[in-house]
């Protein structure tokens, strides 16, 4: 079998473009007998844990990447018409400070480069370029416009200015093998017709000036797939993905589609060689880089804020005088409360959380003396140290609760204390935090919404161009979710006999359901998290 990792890939979480879950690549790539995997999604790092965690239980090399934007001018500039269409750049980290930088890149391109899309710029590339491989991009990158636009000379010069950037053995020029099927041109507009016998144009001549340029500037050559779905068969509820992202319908011509070249999928080492079996040495050269990527994302380990001690006090020096000052105030400190506070700020000093402890305590006692309503939910109230320090409004002692329920010296995960702010004030608190830890150090964090059951139906439904009370009535056949659990939608095909019905006797439901199931749990959107704060 030949030598071969895929090194342009993307994730549900390249939002409503693609389609492949995690878990279900990592096992198909497992199933390939492959040993390596990238992840490029585009303009975000959303997947990189979940897809680090993934590959390593698998025994798969992790390759994190984000296919980023680069803009024509500088990341700050937004002028209408004239910014609005960046330039495509696959980058790859080959090391811990790779990922920091790619972390750096992703977060200014979202925050301060957003404009249509995240972006970066070349001046950025710069500065952040230690630890980065770069892979020249797919059609819509810098070099391959540059070729068309500006013939072989052209592209020579943007090719050179990225080898002076990432530095010799960093920079690779990246192809991709894209045909379109005849059977689909027939089906589609002739302006769609035309401009994909364009791309047809343009990747013969990318192949013909890179295989000249590599030569020329010893730059190799590595083979990518740039897939947006698992396997061939995916193709179709990509393209339904799509559309849902574009607001089309399937039926209609003038539209961005893949599904006329129905192979941005998962292909074996041996598909590839096929491809490209005029360079073998592309597919060898994706080994060789697997080959120089080599990360260690240091999970599991807590990173508390640093929080300003009055004097030369320890954290624990600093909890144990904040707890015993205020204890008097909250209740009577017999042998038994004393034993029993003694007892959990051991524990707290052996599990090195003084620093948690210390940070929420402070944050809570701001909420109250400004009148702001909290509340304290789950085992957290078993500790008699967070209700000497006022973070809790129950005395354990009184009601029998367990410290070991929320910390004991054998429990390897962190202590949960899930404190609740009224809504109507939780901005005051979070300002509070910002300005005591910089507003650099506190973030939102991300949430994503999933197309569950019924949604997935009603999206594949509209843009199949159902009518809308057939769509809804067969969503409304999909049981609703149980204490927070949704029913699969093929186990739900299974299980209601109505709707099995319409599945087996219906092929339009039939194939609004198969295409619902394929696209079922993908992500649609992220959006900030309605409580979520890091610090």
């Amino acid at each position: 079998m030949p030598k071969f990792v895929h090194l342009h890939s993307h994730t549900q979480y390249s939002l409503l473009d693609g389609l492949s879950k995690i878990p279900e690549l990592v096992k198909r790539v497992k199933e390939l007998g492959m040993d390596a995997i990238a992840i490029t999604d585009h303009g975000s790092l959303y997947g990189a844990i979940e897809f680090y965690k993934a590959c390593r239980e698998a025994g798969i090399k992790p390759i994190i990447g984000v296919e980023t934007y680069v803009a024509k001018r500088g990341y700050a500039d937004k002028e209408a018409k004239v910014d609005a269409e960046p330039y495509h750049l696959t980058l790859l980290a080959k090391n811990y400070q790779g990922y920091l930088n790619l972390l750096k890149l992703v977060t200014i391109a979202n925050v301060d480069g957003y404009y249509y899309k995240p972006r970066v710029d070349k001046v950025l590339l710069k500065q952040y370029h230690e630890g980065l491989i770069a892979l020249s991009g797919c059609p819509s990158g810098e070099f391959i416009r540059g070729l068309d636009e500006g013939g072989i000379e052209k592209g020579e010069g943007i090719a050179r200015t990225y080898l002076e950037i990432f530095g010799e053995g960093n920079y690779f020029f990246e192809l991709q093998s894209h045909p379109y099927e005849d059977s689909a041109l027939k089906a589609i507009s002739d302006e769609i017709k035309k401009d994909q016998e364009n791309m047809a144009r343009v990747q013969k001549m990318t192949w013909d000036s890179v295989k000249v340029l590599s030569k020329k500037l010893s730059i190799p050559i590595v083979a990518t797939n740039d897939f947006h779905y698992i396997k061939k068969e995916d193709a179709e509820a990509q393209d339904i993905l799509l559309c849902v992202q574009t607001g089309k319908m399937v039926t209609d011509t003038n539209r961005l589609r893949m599904i006329d070249c129905p192979d941005y999928f998962v292909k074996s080492p041996e598909e590839m060689l096929e491809d490209f079996k005029e360079i073998p040495e592309a597919l060898e050269n994706t080994a060789k880089i697997a080959e120089m990527v080599n990360i260690e994302i240091p999970l599991g380990k807590a990173h508390f804020p640093i929080f300003e001690i009055p004097g030369d006090k320890t954290p624990m020096e600093y909890l144990r005088e904040l707890t015993f000052e205020r204890v008097k105030n909250r209740l009577e400190l017999t042998p038994e409360a004393l034993e029993r506070i003694n007892y959990e700020l051991s524990i707290i000093e052996k599990k090195k959380y003084p620093a948690y402890f210390l940070v929420v305590q402070d944050f809570a006692n701001w909420a109250n003396k400004n009148e702001i309503i909290i509340n304290t939910r789950g085992s957290a109230a078993g500790s008699l140290v967070l209700y000497a320090l006022g973070v809790t409004k129950i005395n354990s002692l009184i009601y029998k609760i367990p410290f070991e329920r929320f910390l004991n010296p054998d429990r390897p995960s962190l202590p949960d204390i899930d404190v609740d702010l009224a809504d109507d004030r939780r901005d005051d608190v979070i300002k509070y935090v910002m300005k005591k830890y910089g507003e650099d150090r506190v973030a939102h964090i991300v949430t994503f919404g999933t197309m569950m059951g019924r949604a997935a139906i009603r999206d594949v439904g509209r843009v199949l161009s159902m009518s809308y009370g057939e769509v809804d009535k067969i969503a409304k056949l999909v049981p609703p979710p149980h204490q927070g659990f949704h029913k699969l939608l093929n186990l739900a095909i299974k299980e209601v006999p109505e709707l099995a019905g319409y599945y087996k006797n219906d092929p339009q439901i039939k194939k609004l359901l198969d295409l619902a199931v394929k696209i079922e749990g993908t992500v649609r959107h992220a959006s900030v998290h309605a409580a979520g704060i890091v610090i």
